[in-house]
């Protein structure tokens, strides 16, 4: 890495913890992201940018759908190890949870969950490993009142890891 570029300033950028999720025919699949944001107010569009080799990525680019549920604070670490570290090529994660199927035919994640947002693809963009899907909301909701999981609390409280597919820098590799 270049010797100009000070790790710990980009881990300084505010993040969330949510788990992204689609379909790829009859198979539902979901994982941990960071990079997930809203992009514009009107129409409303989020962004969320998935590593290209990943399962869910393979679905989003089929289904042309996603969701996204904003993990709560008290959301469990084993939780988070099954969407985070275990491949849905071995695992069916969406059997381990409690989740239903959105307006848009993507499966939503309600076990610790504090809102669910689901949209339609009408963008791509392809940057080094990773891929940037840009959505426009079509449905969303709030699930229950509890405090959002930020990316700083995952790593400073709850002493998470990150996944070699992440598209963010941590501390740990500082």
């Amino acid at each position: 890495m270049d010797p100009k570029i000070d790790k710990r300033a980009l881990y300084s950028l505010s993040y969330g913890l949510y788990l992204v999720c689609s379909r790829k025919g009859e198979k539902l699949n979901g994982q941990v992201a960071n990079a997930v944001m809203q992009v514009t107010a009107e129409p409303v569009s989020i962004v969320a940018c998935l590593h290209k080799d990943n399962l869910t990525t393979e679905c989003i680019r089929e289904s042309k759908v996603f969701s996204v549920s904003v993990l709560e604070e008290e959301t469990p670490m084993t939780f988070i190890g099954t969407f985070g570290f275990k491949c849905g090529r071995e695992v069916d994660k969406l059997a381990l949870c409690t989740h239903d199927i959105g307006s848009t035919g993507a499966p939503v994640v309600l076990d610790h969950a504090v809102a669910a947002i689901e949209a339609k693809i009408v963008r791509e963009v392809e940057i080094f490993a990773h891929v940037m899907f840009f959505g426009e909301v079509v449905a969303s909701r709030v699930i229950k009142e509890m405090k959002p999981l930020t990316y700083a609390y995952y790593h400073e409280v709850k002493k998470g890891k990150s996944p070699k597919n992440a598209p963010t820098f941590t501390l740990n590799e500082v």
